[in-house]
């Protein structure tokens, strides 16, 4: 078992509890190379999902830069039958941000490029009965996706939140990591938080693995990245709220897709109700994920095959804002197919950069 990685995670999580989760980071600057000219970073700081091409024009004695902002979305465009898209061009597609129309000036299809990715299991005691077969078909998954230039973690979660793996390419690693997954006690009784002054009851700290993931574990990486919630979306004892752990994605711009496996009948001999579905819909649906209920083990190998389709069917689309202030707000993006009857699948929005 990787003991300096969940050492590692241990010591972030502590870090991060008192942050404000607001977080800004610095995103990959992409430099146009034009003849004659000299490129130049400015270290500007800028939200995830906003690239900034620069350029330098040096007239005597000084340097211009001009900065271009790029906003990056990643779709995946269906018929209404469910059927993948895979075969769109650049002016098939329009977007609108916050209603107003922009101009997509780049596109590419996303079948090959590389993946970071995170594999993250609900361990608390509602998974008992489902475990296996959730670490059965995230290995077949791994196996199907993985390719040499992809980079996967595997996080566990429960009273804790604990990173088994951290990002690596060699499967086996994974795999091992995957196979060390046990449930826990769960709400049997106070245990040592991962997040200090936090609560220690409760067994499922779904929201502060989603917020832990998105702030240390990705908000570095470029990309596409993703995470894969293998849980019946019920959080119990979380510090986060869902608000926090989405907007944490929303800003480190991470695609969510979930695997709802449930035992319902869990709950109902504890005489509780059973609402997960709702919260993973809000966390996959305004990150450009989606949800994969399964009902038996039949379909939980379903699920992972469908998931692995899509991120090899996505298509990136590019453009540069209409609205150019810095002021740190949440802009609604929308997504569709001129001409056509499709469903498309993208994330609703991202925050802006801040001055």
């Amino acid at each position: 078992m990787a003991h300096s990685n969940r050492n590692s995670i241990r010591a972030r999580a502590g870090a991060i509890a008192t942050a404000s989760g607001l977080l800004l980071v610095l995103t990959s600057t992409v430099v146009l190379l034009v003849p004659g000219l000299r490129p130049s970073l400015a270290g500007q700081q800028s939200a995830p999902g906003v690239q900034q091409e620069q350029q330098t024009l040096p007239p005597p004695g000084q340097t211009l830069k001009i900065s271009i902002e790029v906003v990056n979305v990643y779709a995946v465009v269906k018929e209404k039958n469910g059927h993948l898209v895979p075969d769109l061009n650049k002016d098939d597609f329009a977007i609108t941000e916050d209603g107003v129309p922009q101009t997509v000036k780049y596109y590419s299809k996303q079948t090959d490029t590389p993946l970071t990715m995170g594999m993250m299991v609900d361990t608390s005691p509602s998974q008992q009965r489902v475990l296996p077969v959730e670490q059965e078909q995230a290995k077949a998954f791994l196996n199907q996706v993985l390719r040499p230039k992809d980079l996967a973690f595997v996080l566990h979660f429960d009273l804790e939140v604990e990173l088994l793996q951290d990002f690596t390419a060699d499967l086996s690693r994974l795999t091992r990591a995957i196979d060390e997954t046990v449930i826990n006690g769960g709400g049997q009784g106070p245990m040592p938080s991962t997040f200090p002054g936090a609560d220690n009851i409760g067994g499922t700290h779904l929201y502060d693995a989603v917020w832990l993931a998105a702030n240390e574990l990705l908000k570095g990486e470029v990309g596409r990245k993703v995470l894969i919630l293998m849980t019946d979306g019920e959080d119990q004892g979380s510090k986060e709220k869902l608000a926090s752990a989405l907007e944490a994605a929303q800003r480190s711009d991470v695609i969510i897709y979930s695997v709802e496996i449930s035992d319902q009948s869990f709950y109902h001999m504890q005489g509780l109700g059973y609402g997960g579905d709702s919260v993973l819909k809000k966390l996959s649906d305004e990150t450009g994920g989606r949800v994969v209920p399964v009902k038996n083990t039949q379909q939980t190998a379903l699920a992972f095959q469908e998931i692995a389709r899509e991120l090899r069917t996505q298509y990136m689309l590019g453009y540069t804002s209409t609205n150019t202030k810095h002021d740190g707000t949440f802009r609604k993006i929308r997504v569709e197919v001129k001409g056509g009857n499709y469903k498309v699948q993208a994330r609703r929005g991202y925050y802006a950069p801040s001055s």
